[in-house]
């Protein structure tokens, strides 16, 4: 469907031809949304990178920042296939969530697996949120019978869960409990 216009999409949806104009700008919006969400997590996550100091951390985080640039390669797919240019709409969401990240290390020692919890605990908030954002537009893209805007979104929100689950075993298997035992 690459170059497609908004009026030819029309013919390959599910929906009715009042509903999806709106459904589509929906869709654009929250592609645009994303986009700057990813762009700000690629400037965000070597700071996180910098302030963890578990080696395990580290290298969790710097593998899903090198995912995050091909997230922002892909969505830059989903624009060439919904016929726009990238362009980015500020996410407050990920602005607050990053900030909440930078308040966890400003108020944390550095050098301590309470740090690292928190570090944790503030990327898995980004990830919840991706998650949340990349399954809602996939379900829209293929309600609007984009199959492959929805399978590039599906793509990344797959990659998106991983970096959850990584998170959690890297919490789990460590971290926690050296937490637990710091004075």
């Amino acid at each position: 469907m690459k170059n497609e216009t908004s009026s030819e999409l029309k013919f390959a949806t599910k929906t009715s031809p009042e509903v999806e104009p709106a459904l589509l700008e929906l869709l654009k919006d929250g592609i645009k949304d994303i986009y700057w969400a990813e762009n700000h997590l690629v400037k965000m996550l070597p700071k996180m990178i910098e302030a963890a100091s578990s080696k395990v951390l580290k290298q969790t985080i710097t593998t899903h920042l090198e995912e995050t640039k091909g997230h922002v390669t892909r969505l830059e797919q989903v624009f060439e296939l919904l016929g726009e240019e990238p362009l980015a709409k500020k996410c407050d969401a990920m602005e607050g969530l990053t900030l909440g990240g930078q308040e966890i290390v400003e108020s944390t020692e550095p050098g301590t697996a309470t740090r690292d919890v928190g570090i944790i605990l503030a990327s898995q908030k980004v990830e919840h949120y991706e998650i949340a954002t990349y399954g809602g537009l996939a379900q829209l893209a293929a309600t609007l019978g984009l199959e492959d805007v929805k399978n590039i979104l599906g793509k990344t929100l797959n990659e998106e869960k991983t970096a959850d689950e990584l998170l959690t075993g890297v919490a789990e298997n460590d971290i926690n409990y050296q937490a637990a035992n710091e004075a």
